[in-house]
């Protein structure tokens, strides 16, 4: 427990040494946020007042001490670029970019389990050197070209999707999960890679330990061995993998939202930087800090839970 312990106050000192930061970089950038509502025209005194409506006015511990009572309290201030609340315009976008890293993760699963089994059966061959080279291809490729490779083969050649075209999912569900399969697998490939030269080498490291050598000794076959003892032996330490990946999955959502035309808060965060909008852009990388930070202290947790070695150490 002590282990668990420690990991929580680690998990919220991380996240105010982030809000620290967070804050003060987009503080120190050149650039008034008054100015940019009002104009460059307008007079130092609509100025001034605008200031102080936005709390602007104020030293930045004092700042830093408000914005953070608000997220307390829910109230992550009001955008400049949209006039609303922070809070309203996010609610919007998350379920789109939690939908689209849900697929993305389920993807992942989806295709590296079968494809690490398989290169660990057919182990030194001509099909498993192909599968390296692919994987290792697939983690070089930069993400958003990848992305506009598959919008030109499968949006302008083959018509399997029409590129830009977004539906809502409040407007058709079905459609809204068709148009986000190819931006899922997008983000799902590298990952993949990823979690296939991993769980290809823990496999290959449990078929050398004495209990599957007892199991062959016992009759079993080779699937039955695979899939009945090893594999889920060698999926525990994936679990470790497993957060640094949703984090991956979360951030690598940002540039694939703007090539796919996804309305999510990846592509709302690029459009709040370029806007210079503050409010936004700081709560934005926060709640990604957050669940990236989140999601890796979880998986350490939940893998001290079920494995019982770490706990004895």
């Amino acid at each position: 427990m002590q282990r668990i312990y420690r990991k929580i106050i680690a998990l919220i000192s991380t996240l105010f040494i982030i809000s620290i930061v967070t804050f003060a970089v987009f503080h120190v950038i050149p650039g008034d946020p008054a100015m940019q509502i009002l104009g460059t025209e307008a007079s130092p005194e609509r100025l001034e007042l605008l200031r102080k409506q936005l709390g602007i006015d104020k030293s930045l511990p004092k700042q830093y001490i408000t914005w953070v009572q608000g997220i307390a309290k829910g109230d992550f201030g009001e955008s400049i670029k949209y006039r609303k609340p922070v809070r309203d315009i996010i609610v919007d976008r998350i379920p789109v970019t939690v939908a689209l890293s849900s697929m993305s993760i389920i993807l992942i699963f989806i295709i590296s389990i079968p494809i690490s089994v398989y290169s660990c059966k057919k182990e030194h061959t001509l099909l498993d050197e192909c599968i390296n080279v692919l994987t290792v291809f697939s983690v070089s490729v930069p993400g958003f070209f990848m992305g506009i490779l598959f919008v030109w083969v499968f949006g302008l050649l083959l018509r399997a999707f029409i590129p830009g075209a977004y539906i809502s999912y409040q407007e058709n569900f079905m459609e809204f999960l068709k148009y986000l399969f190819f931006p899922a697998l997008v983000i799902a490939i590298p990952n993949s890679a990823v979690v296939i030269k991993y769980l290809r080498s823990s496999i290959q490291n449990e078929m050398k330990l004495d209990y599957v050598r007892t199991a062959f000794s016992k009759g079993y076959s080779e699937n039955a061995v695979l899939f009945r003892h090893v594999l889920k032996n060698a999926l525990v330490p994936l679990i470790s993998l497993l957060g640094m990946i949703v984090g991956d999955v979360f951030s690598g959502s940002i540039i694939i939202e703007q090539v796919f035309n996804v309305p999510g808060i990846g592509k709302l965060l690029i459009a709040a930087i370029t806007a210079r909008d503050y409010p936004l852009i700081q709560t934005l990388v926060v709640i990604i800090a957050c669940i990236v930070v989140f999601s890796n202290t979880l998986a350490d947790i939940i893998l001290q839970i079920i494995d019982p070695r770490i706990r004895i150490e």
